[in-house]
């Protein structure tokens, strides 16, 4: 079953709420940076049509910050007119989208968002997945891969996740960024190469949603293998539904009912940025 347009429900009908939150449940706004790549946003929406077979029930709809449309606060702002609306930011962290970008997005009464993906021990599951399925060896070495963000709070997410995917290999894992934190992800690639000994290669964990940019940039950072995404996993939608969950009864208490919500903005394409 594939992810509804905008403005429909995934089973054609209004979804009802709990008993202990009368009304329409929440629209679920899945919302990703946006991306050029065709197999990116094929990866992102997988996600989304996971979350749609697991629950036929919710309407879920797609929404971005950049490149694609539709833009995350005209989805909310259709959303409310019917229902209160929770955006689960599909970004593996908090950076500059998510302070900016979704919350302002849900500053209407009845819109809430979630914190994001990660940090989570799902990930760290894919993440070992991944490696499994590259061939991870025992004298290889470990890099996980990052997008990056100039907020603190990312880096050290991502640093978490490293942690997690440490304690499941047994053995060290490196951490590169592609943008915003150091150590970049070509410098952390070296200084893994500089520590091999025996027939040990580089094998970078690919800690991205989706292929797209960053991907690209990490495939030229020097390792020897490079894993794929996270995205498309069945275990994602799970995630995006325990966030959803987190917010829904914030998001439903705030609520005004039918035809309260804002009116969409006009649509404005964003700058060609990258992701």
């Amino acid at each position: 079953m594939t992810v509804p347009p905008t403005g429909t429900s995934s089973t054609g009908a209004s979804s009802t709420g709990t008993a202990s939150s009368p009304g329409p449940a929440p629209v679920l706004v899945g919302c990703s940076h946006g991306t050029d790549s065709t197999a990116g946003r094929a990866a992102i929406r997988s996600i989304l049509d996971d979350v749609v077979a697991a629950r036929p029930d919710l309407d879920v709809r797609e929404a971005f910050v950049d490149v694609q449309q539709p833009e995350v606060a005209d989805v909310v702002a259709d959303a409310l007119a019917h229902a209160p609306a929770v955006v689960v930011p599909l970004l593996l962290s908090v950076g500059f989208h998510t302070k900016v970008d979704v919350a302002a997005a849900v500053e209407p009464p009845g819109a809430a968002a979630s914190r994001p993906l990660g940090p989570d021990p799902r990930l760290v599951a894919i993440l070992a997945d991944r490696l499994a399925a590259a061939g991870l060896r025992d004298a290889d070495a470990v890099v996980l891969a990052a997008a990056g963000s100039s907020e603190p709070a990312s880096a050290d997410a991502v640093r978490v996740v490293a942690e997690g995917l440490a304690d499941r290999l047994g053995r060290p894992v490196h951490v590169g960024f592609g943008a915003g934190a150091h150590p970049r992800v070509p410098v952390a690639v070296a200084e893994a190469r500089a520590a091999l000994v025996d027939d040990g290669r580089v094998v970078v964990a690919s800690y991205l949603l989706a292929p797209g940019y960053f991907l690209d940039r990490v495939r030229e950072a020097g390792a020897d293998v490079v894993t794929d995404t996270l995205a498309p996993d069945p275990r994602l939608a799970a995630v995006v539904l325990d966030r959803y969950a987190e917010q829904s009864a914030a998001a439903a208490a705030g609520w005004q009912g039918a035809g309260a919500g804002t009116p969409a903005r006009p649509a404005v394409a964003g700058p060609g940025a990258r992701a």
